[in-house]
C-alpha cells in the first residue's frame, strides 16, 4: 500500500504543478484552487508513504519521477523545447532515482 501512496503522491504533484502553470500566476481562479488541492493531496499521500518507506529514497522517487514527467508534459502539452542536454539530464535523474532505490534494497538484504 505504501508504494500505491507514493504513486498517488507523484500523480497529485504532477497535477499540482500543471495547475500551477495553468493558473497563469494566480490570475485564473480554478487552476489556482486546484493547485492547492493537488499539492495538499500530494503531501498527504507522501506522508502516508513515509510511514513505511525510507525518507531519502522516497523523496528522490517523488521529486525525480515528478520532475521527469512534468518535463515531458511541458514538452508535449505546453510546447516547451527539448534538446539533447535536457534529454540526457532527464536520463540522469531516472538513473539517480533507480540507483537510490537499488542502494536501499542492497542495504536491507
Amino acid at each position: 500500500m505504501h508504494w500505491f501512496h507514493l504513486i498517488l503522491a507523484i500523480t497529485m504533484e504532477i497535477a499540482g504543478t500543471t495547475s500551477m502553470k495553468l493558473s497563469a500566476g494566480f490570475t485564473r481562479i480554478i487552476p489556482s484552487l486546484f493547485l492547492f488541492l493537488f499539492y495538499g493531496l500530494s503531501f498527504t499521500f507522501l506522508t502516508l508513504a513515509l510511514r513505511v518507506l525510507p525518507v531519502g529514497m522516497t523523496y528522490a522517487v517523488w521529486s525525480g519521477v515528478g520532475t521527469a514527467l512534468i518535463t515531458v508534459i511541458g514538452v508535449a502539452w505546453f510546447g516547451e523545447s527539448m534538446n539533447l542536454l535536457k534529454l540526457v539530464s532527464l536520463l540522469l535523474i531516472v538513473i539517480g532515482v533507480a540507483g537510490l532505490h537499488l542502494g536501499h534494497q542492497g542495504i536491507q538484504q
